[in-house]
């Protein structure tokens, strides 16, 4: 085990990351990796044309993590990865805070890329989280959607999430 593997994987937490203080934790001292590929998704400030004023999300303390543990540990064994570090943000959050970090080390970038697109994938269709959008006109849960159950059938697992 590598020290980039032994800092937790995955953290739920309300407080902001910083992507490079995290992108140093991955990658210390491990000489192997060659390649560090990160997704960090932002609350948009507009939503069909309306404009966001915050997004708020909530999820089961326990269980989200253990179920985000799990697709990490199938990244694993599914990808030639060194590393792995998922970071999703719960609470209140205003339009344009950064509200999910995803990294992935590994010794070459294909491997890396692969694996954080499909970690990305998991995250939108099967994680255990509950959105809800505050817009000018109200507030309401967002749903899941068809293109991301789709994007995460690629990878031969199926959803039934979106309405």
């Amino acid at each position: 085990m590598t020290a980039s593997t032994s800092a937790p994987r995955v953290r739920i937490q309300s407080e902001d990351f910083d992507l490079s203080q995290e992108t140093l934790a991955l990658r210390a001292d491990d000489g192997g990796v060659g390649a560090v590929v990160s997704f960090v998704g932002t609350v948009r400030d507009q939503v069909g044309g309306e404009v966001l004023s915050q997004m708020e999300l909530e999820h089961y303390p326990g269980m989200t993590e253990a179920s985000i543990e799990a697709m990490v540990d199938e990244a694993f064994q599914r990808f030639n990865i060194r590393g792995a570090r998922v970071i999703h943000r719960v609470g209140v959050l205003p339009a344009c805070a950064q509200i999910v970090l995803v990294l992935v080390s590994s010794a070459h970038r294909g491997e890396a890329f692969q694996a954080c697109e499909f970690l990305m994938d998991y995250l939108k269709t099967q994680a255990p989280f509950w959105k809800k959008e505050t817009l000018a006109s109200g507030a309401r849960w967002v749903d899941a959607r068809v293109t991301d159950d789709a994007a995460l059938a690629r990878w031969g697992i199926q959803s039934a999430n979106a309405q």
